[in-house]
């Protein structure tokens, strides 16, 4: 079959291209950025948009000079959730199935990253925007940011999103969000855990920036030890867990940069980290 030049755009489009206008990757001073820049969907994470944020992430995650990696928005939306067009009855339950699944698989990269993964939220999360921001290891919003999972006003209620979201914050706020799909502020946000720190709009982009300087002089490798491991514990029984950390303090202990950090620390010195494993 002939295609002309003036199709071609659109096919590309169709056919998975489309992710690179969908969110851009930039990488300065050893911090990643994530941009999602589809405004006129509200940043709705269509497949096209999760695929492009996953990639941006499974792409750039194992620079060695990359020390962590926000995910931020354009707009006054960080993401309104699933692209509800996609969910129609005429898509079926095999497409339908496809979307949840490429979130799953979109939380599970960022949980298992080398690096944190930082949400810097300006505005509204609602849906799956919400449990994208519930999954980061670290989440930042401005002081007029709202949170929400209001999917059962659409009749499809937010089952996936209150996965995250009930690991984030305590039982009776995430079934109120859940069930009720009222909005929440920045403040109850905080206050419920579902984000670790509120600041003024206008100190947005100074917070994220410290949190990333904090970051970036750690050593990688350690950080990345203690990622994979905070996260294997959560599941475990405490005693379990206990023995399991007992190990791996022992052998964060024999890596190159956790002996240059006692030694550091021994002889009164900043460290030199090597950030190897």
């Amino acid at each position: 079959m002939m295609v002309s030049s003036r199709n071609l755009p659109n096919i590309l489009c169709r056919i998975g291209l489309s992710f690179r206008k969908l969110s851009t990757f930039t990488h300065h001073n050893g911090v990643g950025t994530v941009l999602l820049d589809n405004e006129k969907t509200r940043n709705s994470l269509s497949l096209d948009m999760m695929d492009s944020i996953l990639r941006n992430i499974v792409k750039n995650q194992h620079q060695p000079d990359l020390r962590c990696i926000v995910l931020a928005a354009k707009g006054r939306v960080f993401s309104a959730g699933h692209n509800l067009k996609e969910l129609t009855p005429e898509h079926g339950s095999d497409a339908h199935l496809q979307v949840f699944r490429k979130c799953s698989e979109l939380i599970a990269h960022i949980r298992s990253a080398p690096i944190p993964i930082i949400a810097k939220v300006d505005g509204l999360a609602a849906a799956a925007g919400c449990q994208l921001v519930a999954s980061c290891d670290i989440a930042v919003c401005s002081d007029i940011s709202t949170f929400s999972t209001p999917g059962a006003s659409f009749g499809i209620f937010c089952s996936t999103p209150g996965i995250a979201v009930v690991r984030a914050v305590p039982r009776m706020k995430a079934s109120h969000m859940l069930l009720t799909g009222l909005p929440i502020d920045a403040a109850e946000a905080l206050g419920a855990g579902l984000v670790s720190k509120v600041v003024p709009q206008e100190h947005l982009d100074e917070e994220v920036e410290n949190i990333c300087k904090a970051i970036g002089s750690k050593s990688r490798s350690v950080i990345e030890l203690g990622k994979r491991f905070f996260y294997e514990q959560l599941s475990l029984d405490v005693n379990v867990a206990y023995m399991r950390g007992e190990q791996v303090m022992v052998d964060n202990l024999a890596t190159k940069d956790g002996r240059e950090g006692i030694r550091s620390f021994v002889e009164k010195r900043k460290p030199k980290w090597s950030h190897e494993s």
